[in-house]
């Protein structure tokens, strides 16, 4: 049976979370009382509605019962969050997922059956510490589920190799060089030769680049 999921609270985390799972085709639930956080959702989520989400009744209405997860993204008032999730756990929500502004909101989260407390700023934080001390002059963007760009300062890496053998053999496709302080997002020289200080993009395959990130 296919599992169910809900989205309570369109702030930029619960929102993105909500987009990016409608996207990948995940059937959602979800919920704001700002009526233009759901209108921006509407094109991806077919399932959006504008309630009190510390409404019992209207959570009902709107289908949260009884489902798989729940994530919980309130960030702006620790009340309302803490009577969501009263609310949802009365409903007999299986798993309740959700974010919490501070210490003292996560533990009261957890108290009263949260299942996972999440604290965004603080996995963000660590993501960006453990990709810098990884290497800090890279950067890689998803474009796709498929595609990625591959941003990184030339250092020894790949100083003196050609556009040409770069692409060739990593199988990927130069889309812009930053040399002597200027961009070429125009037809690249496949004559050209990186040298240390130029910034480079790549788009290539997620393996290859995640494999490029590595190595390079």
């Amino acid at each position: 049976m296919k599992k169910q999921y809900a989205i309570v609270g369109l702030g930029k985390f619960g929102f993105y979370i909500a987009k990016g799972l409608a996207e990948n085709g995940i059937d959602i639930i979800v919920v704001d009382k700002d009526e233009e956080k759901i209108r921006e959702l509407k094109d991806f989520v077919q399932n959006a509605y504008i309630l009190d989400s510390t409404d019992k009744k209207a959570l009902q209405d709107a289908g949260i019962v009884d489902l798989d997860v729940v994530l919980v993204g309130i960030g702006s008032s620790i009340e309302a969050s803490i009577l969501t999730v009263m609310a949802l756990r009365d409903l007999q929500n299986k798993n309740i997922i959700a974010k919490a502004i501070s210490v003292a909101h996560g533990e009261i989260l957890a108290k009263i059956g949260v299942f996972k407390v999440l604290y965004p700023e603080r996995e963000i934080a660590k993501k960006i510490v453990k990709d810098f001390l990884k290497n800090p002059l890279f950067e890689v963007i998803d474009i796709s589920n498929t595609l990625k760009i591959l941003k990184f300062l030339v250092t020894n890496n790949i100083d003196g190799l050609s556009v040409a053998e770069v692409e060739e053999q990593h199988q990927v496709k130069v889309a812009s060089i930053k040399s002597n302080g200027y961009w070429n997002f125009k037809e690249i020289d496949k004559k050209y030769k990186f040298k240390k200080g130029d910034t480079v993009t790549l788009l290539g395959e997620d393996k290859i680049v995640e494999n490029l990130y590595q190595i390079l």
